[in-house]
């Protein structure tokens, strides 16, 4: 009985494996809080850095669906800036009530998209050149919508999507009580659901974690909640982008785990001739992955224009590889069929921490970029190592 019981839980090498690019998003955070003598960690930097990543994040919620098929988006930085431009010259120069042109703008990376996919998924021409030529193509289209300048100002209600924050119904005067309501709102259901998870895998009799691991995993998560919401509420409370950034990823967390659109995503990752002999419409599937990955690059894109305030021809560079990289670093794989949207938005966290840690150090862009290309390989390799002593197991 105790041999079985051993087999049925996880071990604390594996518990660092599931859980390693958390315990590393925390470890980063502290070595920059000692580093930059807890300026890292004030609020207005914690608001800041939220601000300055969450277009990104949104990419990475939709590069990640992309990569779990077995496939890229080079092109997501340039349809980005492409339908900022868009929404910039409808709002500016054509005077168009922007909820109108925002509707406009997310059709037109719906449309992106919708050809992208079908170049890939029915004419079978590799995703590698289709972006990469959309890369080259929604630049020079930038370009062009601009002519070489800066359309600026947006309206009143498209930059409170990156300025303004979610009111306070309590009234506080020093502390946001709202945001650190939500948080032990959030850290009461996470636990709850955490527990009725763990409940019905012993019930099934599936693996489950050790207790104290789980025990660890859950107060590690409940402390990083409440100390990020007390952080925001000693500011202004929560930022109106990181409540589009919270729905999203819910949402997008539910389509992968709990849906048959989810499941089929990952099927073609693990094998798509097997997934179409079952039965699955793989053109279908990954025409939609595209079709979605356009409407977050045009969501990205109108978010980034809203922070700047401008629609500019340089907007979206390199958020691509931003975008790739945080899927790698939060754990998905490079060949396809694995990864998850938390891991997603923490690999994202991880490089912006790193980025904002780096700048207030005053390291130079050149190193910055160094360092980055250094943590992109090292969570390659640690997830080479993690399937590999996965197999070990087996």
């Amino acid at each position: 009985m105790e041999e079985t019981n051993t087999k049925k839980e996880f071990n604390f090498k594996n518990g660092i494996r599931k859980y390693g690019m958390l315990i590393a998003l925390a470890v980063i955070m502290i070595l920059f809080a000692v580093l930059t003598d807890g300026i890292s960690l004030k609020p207005l930097n914690i608001t800041n850095l939220i601000l300055q990543n969450s277009y990104i994040l949104i990419l990475a919620i939709g590069m990640l669906l992309v990569i779990i098929t077995g496939n890229i988006d080079l092109s997501v930085g340039s349809v980005a800036a492409f339908v900022g431009a868009i929404a910039g010259y409808m709002m500016i120069t054509l005077n168009m009530n922007y909820i109108v042109a925002i509707i406009i703008s997310l059709l037109v990376g719906a449309l992106i998209g919708a050809l992208q996919g079908a170049i890939i998924a029915y004419i079978k021409v590799p995703a590698f050149i289709v972006t990469l030529g959309g890369m080259l193509a929604f630049r020079g289209l930038t370009m062009v919508t601009l002519q070489g300048r800066s359309l600026a100002p947006f309206p009143e209600g498209l930059r409170a999507l990156s300025s303004n924050f979610m009111p306070d119904f309590f009234s506080g005067t020093s502390l946001h009580i709202t945001t650190i309501t939500i948080g032990l709102i959030f850290s009461a259901i996470y636990i709850i659901v955490e527990f009725k998870k763990r409940g019905a895998k012993i019930k099934y009799n599936l693996k489950v974690e050790n207790i104290n691991m789980f025990i660890i995993k859950l107060g590690m998560v409940v402390l990083m909640i409440n100390l990020f919401t007390y952080t925001l509420a000693a500011y202004k409370g929560i930022p109106a982008i990181l409540i589009v950034l919270s729905v999203l990823t819910l949402l997008y967390s539910y389509i992968t785990k709990k849906t048959i659109f989810g499941r089929h995503i990952y099927a073609i990752g693990g094998n798509e001739k097997a997934a179409k002999l079952s039965g699955i419409k793989t053109k279908k599937v990954l025409l939609m992955v595209y079709v979605n990955m356009g409407i977050l690059a045009a969501i990205s894109g109108i978010a980034f224009a809203a922070r700047l305030n401008a629609a500019t021809p340089k907007a979206g560079n390199g958020f691509e590889l931003d975008a790739i990289a945080a899927c790698y670093i939060g754990g998905a794989s490079a060949s396809g069929g694995v990864g998850t949207v938390i891991g997603a938005i923490i690999g994202g966290l991880v490089m912006g921490v790193m980025n904002n840690g780096m700048s207030i150090l005053g390291v130079g862009i050149d190193w910055q970029q160094a360092i980055k290309g250094v943590v992109l390989v090292l969570a390659v390799i640690f997830d080479i190592y993690t399937k590999s002593g996965n197999n070990e197991t087996k």
